[in-house]
């Protein structure tokens, strides 16, 4: 991708448009002033913004958990980016670079962070989650350090699922998965095709999915999957254990949010196995039957965002080691994005993940 010319502070506009959410199901698009970076940040003009499936939970209920949507908000956080002004302080980067951009900037200072754990501080400002503005929009203020060069050859769409991608990483870290080892992945959306992508990549021997929907299955097959099952016609349970002679995967990623599939993924892992939690499911619970993972001896899991992931999603997709392009099934404009998000939210067109381009 060329390098576009740089960008002097008097060519910007003073206004741009932004997708807010006032509202379940209620996006309006409204012109809202474009920021300046401070010292040590950077302004970012806006590329590729992919559509994530948090983003349309507060879409569809208005809330993730505890956080909600209790004024009108930018969604958005998986994005790629180029550098159109520099903060006083910044020689890193470079003004026309194109960049992926880590949306969560951690404080550096708790013990969280101190430890090498940043996904877990809890102070953590991050990119639209209530009452933080996401980057649906055509310019953002990010700091530097969350700004990560892409090289020659990596696209700003695929910019933009450096995000699930780094996801999908961490979350096979949590697994501490060894070369040959089964997987079942149930669930399978971006996240969980890219978990499934990642496992195959670190060595995963044999693995099985399980996707209610038959693109989506079809798909997994496709890009990833060794035997995808249905759980509206199958007991996937039962089709797990007999794929692996009644022994079970050696580890099970739930992916899917669903209330059943936590528990799906806890009888079809073996004696001893790991259980990865993954999913975000619309009702604030887990149902998790005691008496089978305190029996079986499991490790479970639960996975928070990601950290110290970016280095190694861009090396997997530069050198090809990981194909993300095949996941982004929709492109859409930003005045198209009400449309995308009810695309998303009910799994329409085919849809695996959607990517706003903002040019």
């Amino acid at each position: 991708m060329p390098t576009p010319p740089p960008t002097s502070p008097d060519q910007l506009p003073e206004s741009m448009p932004a997708a807010l959410l006032y509202g379940i199901r209620d996006i309006r698009l409204e012109n809202i002033p474009v920021p300046r970076p401070g010292p040590g940040e950077v302004l970012l003009k806006l590329a590729s913004v992919g559509v994530c499936g948090s983003d349309v939970h507060y879409y569809v209920d208005g809330r993730i958990g505890d956080a909600i949507v209790e004024a009108p908000i930018i969604m958005g956080h998986e994005f790629s980016a180029t550098i159109a002004e520099l903060g006083a302080g910044v020689e890193s980067l470079a003004v026309g670079q194109l960049v992926a951009v880590e949306p969560a900037i951690n404080c550096g200072h708790c013990e969280m962070c101190l430890t090498g754990h940043p996904n877990l501080c809890p102070n953590v400002i991050f990119c639209g989650t209530p009452p933080v503005n996401g980057v649906f929009t055509h310019y953002a203020v990010m700091p530097a350090h969350n700004c990560f060069p892409l090289p020659q050859g990596v696209s700003a769409i695929e910019g933009a699922m450096l995000e699930p991608l780094g996801v999908a990483i961490h979350t096979v870290d949590l697994s501490h998965l060894k070369v040959g080892q089964t997987i079942a992945v149930l669930g399978a959306g971006p996240i969980g095709l890219l978990i499934a992508a990642v496992a195959k990549a670190a060595g995963a021997g044999k693995i099985y999915m399980t996707e209610p929907l038959a693109h989506r299955r079809q798909f997994a097959l496709d890009y990833i999957a060794d035997e995808v099952f249905d759980p509206e016609t199958q007991d996937v349970v039962v089709e797990i254990m007999r794929a692996t002679a009644g022994r079970g995967v050696d580890v099970s990623f739930e992916a899917a949010g669903a209330q059943e599939t936590p528990e799906q993924g806890a009888e079809m892992v073996r004696l001893g196995g790991t259980l990865v939690l993954c999913g975000i499911p619309s009702e604030d619970e887990l149902h998790l039957k005691a008496s089978l993972i305190r029996r079986k001896g499991l490790t479970i899991k639960m996975v928070r965002r990601m950290k110290h992931v970016y280095p190694r999603a861009i090396l997997l997709v530069e050198t090809g080691m990981i194909d993300v392009k095949p996941v982004v099934s929709h492109l859409v404009a930003l005045e198209d994005i009400q449309d995308a998000f009810e695309m998303v939210a009910g799994y329409e067109d085919g849809v695996i993940r959607a990517v706003v381009e903002m040019d």
